[in-house]
């Protein structure tokens, strides 16, 4: 009988949409957090760059040999405070995108312990409120790929900058390479999904 399965996979879903959902804004909101940081490390790496385009000794300041070191010191701990800092928002970012694939594994755990249960109707039947288990699976899929391939981007660029600190084009590029990770098609896509399923998570 696929009545009783259909139903514990519909509660897994409403779980799993209403996870999406919080889960969606928590990712916005410290994706909005990393643009100043951001910002931040790219002046830092122009600071740096000129600073090593003057002679500080053919200046007024040559009195001081050790300023210029301590000029560096001081923008590399700088720069090492924002990473810090960013760090910190990936672990966030992780922790969404964690929070996401395990609902989906969740979901497919279910689907495959009742499969034998599940015929073709079961799968593909809908209603007006109600999407199919088919649909929203690969709703599922799809958000859950769209923010797992959006961190690891996003992780591969910040581990470039961990690999080379002194690549200053790197860092005065960071902000744009940032930028050019950004999928609004993806993210739209899991917007209009959660106003698909928004009926459906109302029938509890």
């Amino acid at each position: 009988m696929s009545r009783p399965a259909v139903s514990a996979l519909h509660q897994a879903f409403r779980n799993s949409f209403a996870a999406l959902e919080s889960n969606q804004g928590l990712w916005q909101s410290e994706l909005a957090e990393c643009t100043p940081l951001l910002e931040s490390l790219g002046n830092l790496a122009e600071q740096m760059r000129a600073l090593s385009n003057v002679q500080i000794s053919t200046t007024p300041l040559g009195a001081f040999p050790e300023l210029e070191e301590r000029l560096r010191f001081k923008l590399q701990d700088a720069a090492d405070t924002v990473l810090e800092k960013l760090n910190e928002k990936m672990c966030r970012l992780q922790s969404a995108k964690d929070a996401i694939s395990n609902q989906l594994w969740s979901v497919l755990q279910l689907y495959e312990q009742n499969e034998t249960s599940l015929d073709l109707q079961a799968v593909t039947e809908r209603s007006a409120v109600t999407p199919s288990v088919a649909d929203m699976l690969e709703w599922l899929q799809d958000a859950e790929r769209h923010y797992r391939q959006q961190f690891l981007q996003r992780k591969v660029l910040l581990q470039m900058v961990a690999v080379r600190p002194d690549d200053l084009a790197l860092l005065e590029s960071i902000l744009g390479r940032w930028k050019s990770l950004a999928c609004p098609d993806g993210e739209q896509r899991v917007t209009e999904t959660l106003c698909r399923v928004s009926f459906f998570l109302e029938l509890q």
